[in-house]
């Protein structure tokens, strides 16, 4: 398994980032449009980690991970059968890929297919 994009969603974008860049030695670079203006810095492997603000007012602060698979409409099936509930059916992102939400075990959790 794999983290290929991992989402904090914060009341205080600057701090995290500000926070993670102190004691990872990494820079964020500037909002990006396409991930909900996360601002972006690169995983250790490959990948992104995105601090980004809430969509909206009833969006709650959130660490969700996105796992890389292979067919992303086959994970979703997969999830769906092993009890999960499908948040945002399969989405693409042009120039990132295409992502979907599930929630399950009381978590937010991510795929993501390149």
């Amino acid at each position: 398994m794999q983290v290929y994009y991992l989402e904090i969603v914060s009341k205080d974008v600057e701090s995290v980032c500000t926070a993670y860049e102190a004691a990872n030695g990494v820079r964020f670079g500037a909002p990006d449009p396409g991930l909900g203006h996360a601002r972006t810095a690169p995983l250790a492997g490959g990948g992104l980690v995105g601090v980004r603000a809430p969509l909206r007012t009833t969006e709650e602060p959130v660490v969700r991970p996105y796992w890389l698979v292979a067919d992303i409409e086959a994970a979703v099936a997969a999830v769906v059968q092993a009890g999960g509930f499908v948040a945002v059916e399969p989405t693409p992102i042009p120039g990132h890929g295409t992502f979907a939400i599930y929630l399950q075990g009381g978590n937010d959790h991510g795929l993501w297919q390149l």
